[in-house]
């Protein structure tokens, strides 16, 4: 099992898993429960990825994601594995302007009409048939989401369960899965065929990603409903499944980075230099970084360097999803004084305007060009708000709060400014235009109030993580073609590679999208590791 390049093997595993966000952490879990006691390395010193909560002056913040959606996947995979979490409702509201509405349920999207009319008087008509395409879209969605998923689900010794649930399921799901993939065009795309209002789309759009599918972005509201958060932070939960591996027999390695892959001598390598073997391997990190980690030249069978070859061919100039600047405040303010103005997680849009008023990406433009567009973008873009406290009093100091700040942001614009040599200027620039427009829209004193700031770039995101582009959740929407198995009922063959006993996790493009789709896919590689161990003769 040894390779010739890679010098002496320092430990031997059945199963080692490379990356230890949630997808990672799921196949790690699963592995360890059906007894290959994996090897787990993570480059960062703590495990969870972009779920994680950290600390900082005695506020703690959520890292990436705000709330946790179920989706049918993540209480059925805690249920499975025996994990309780103390979860609480996380209520999201969206807010335009000084309006703001909550989301309860999927009856919410009347409300919803009632705001956007409020705001476009004149596109009334117009709004009520973007309303009812929404009802539509949600109603697919809903039968997606409709039961528990069943692969955390013990189908032989239940099949009481299999008659009366599932398989009326999987009819309506066969019925709807064919709707759900024609709206697989862009939400920008699919608006205009309702309205020509500009502003109108991208009040409805600017919260989702770049040509984010109409199936996802407009079947959105039930999700919403469907939002939860644990008691402590996100972080609980990445915390709670490295607890459950290393309990049953993982090797947890923070701060191992793994650098080179000889997917004939079964051996990867970390940056130290320490040469693990191993039976099957789960890639759970960036895929970009798996093939840039093989020697195609010390490999010896004609086909395999083939594969490698035409998978990053693949590859190449594919873009990561969209990424996020964060601002994170530690603010001398009561909690009750944002629950006046906001739900715990909220979507806030300052201007009706909408962001595609303030013209295309300024890149290749000059530093005043750049911060000018800053300034008209921060004031019409939408921000994703969230205020810890609100759900867990312990995650802030008594009458204090920590807040959270979020907005998409373009990768190559914040490349090309560090590039340019004026990054921390940029960072400085963007928080206080945050800080600017949220004071004397949403929170007034605002400024004032601030004890604690640091903030995120995608470059922040791209460091920490190793994610191409310092994406958040996977692959971007615009890219050519989609690097990774995106069709829903195909969704097992996403852990395949052309590698010898290796699959792939957290290679999404689906909805639910993120962390429910990083759990499914750590656990059907962590199914297609255990098989291929097995048939290796363990």
């Amino acid at each position: 099992m040894q390779s010739a390049d890679t010098g002496t093997v320092t430990s031997r595993h059945e199963a080692i898993v490379v990356g230890g966000g949630i997808a990672g952490l799921t196949a790690a879990a699963y592995l360890a429960r059906g007894g290959l006691a994996p090897l787990l390395c993570e480059r960062q010193s703590v495990f969870g990825g972009l779920v994680r909560t950290f600390e900082r002056q005695g506020f703690w913040y959520d890292a990436g994601l705000r709330s946790i959606e179920n989706s049918g996947v993540v209480m059925p995979m805690l249920r499975d594995l025996g994990l309780q979490l103390d979860w609480i409702k996380s209520t999201v509201s969206l807010g335009i302007e000084d309006r703001r509405i909550t989301v309860e349920s999927s009856a919410s999207i009347d409300a919803y009409q009632d705001l956007l009319g409020h705001v476009f008087p004149g596109n009334t008509q117009e709004i009520a048939a973007i309303a009812a395409e929404i009802r539509r879209v949600t109603a697919y969605m809903d039968v997606l989401y409709g039961i528990d998923n069943p692969l955390f689900h013990n189908l032989r010794a239940d099949t009481g369960y299999v008659m009366r649930v599932l398989l009326p399921w999987l009819v309506r799901y066969a019925l709807t899965v064919p709707r759900i993939a024609a709206l697989s065009d862009p939400v920008e795309d699919h608006l205009r065929r309702f309205t020509p209002n500009a502003s109108l789309i991208d009040i409805i759009a600017q919260h989702f990603f770049q040509a984010t599918p109409t199936s996802f972005a407009l079947g959105y509201f039930g999700l919403y409903a469907d939002y939860h958060y644990p008691r402590g932070g996100t972080g609980r939960l990445p915390e709670s499944l490295a607890a459950y591996a290393e309990a049953y027999g993982a090797r947890l390695a923070p701060g191992t980075e793994i650098v080179a892959v000889d997917p004939e001598g079964h051996t990867v390598t970390d940056a130290a230099g320490q040469v693990y073997a191993y039976r099957t391997l789960v890639w759970a990190a960036d895929l970009h970084a798996l093939y840039r980690s093989i020697d195609t030249e010390a490999i010896q069978s004609a086909r395999l360097r083939r594969g490698i070859v035409e998978r990053r061919a693949a590859l190449a100039g594919q873009h990561g999803g969209d990424s996020v600047y964060t601002l994170y405040l530690g603010l001398d303010l009561p909690p009750e004084y944002l629950a006046g103005r906001m739900s715990a997680h909220h979507f806030y849009t300052p201007s009706r305007e909408g962001q595609s008023s303030a013209g295309p990406l300024p890149l290749g433009r000059s530093r005043e060009e750049i911060l000018a567009w800053l300034d008209r973008f921060l004031g019409l873009t939408t921000y994703e708000i969230s205020c810890p406290a609100l759900r867990d009093s312990t995650l802030a100091p008594a009458g204090q709060s920590g807040l959270i700040v979020s907005l998409l942001f373009d990768y190559g614009l914040t490349k090309q400014i560090e590039e340019a040599g004026w990054y921390a200027e940029f960072r400085e620039h963007v928080d206080q235009g945050m800080l600017s427009v949220l004071e004397r829209s949403l929170f007034p004193g605002l400024s004032g109030a601030v004890v604690d700031r640091s903030s995120s770039t995608p470059l922040t995101l791209e460091r920490l993580t190793g994610n191409t582009e310092g994406a958040i959740t996977g692959w971007a929407f615009t890219n050519r073609t989609m690097p990774a198995e995106n069709r829903t009922l195909a969704i097992a063959r996403s852990v395949r590679t052309p590698l010898p006993d290796v699959f792939q996790a957290g290679q999404w493009t689906f909805s639910p999208s993120g962390l429910p789709i990083s759990i499914l896919t750590g656990k059907l590689a962590a199914d297609a590791a255990q098989k291929a161990a097995a048939r290796a003769g363990r």
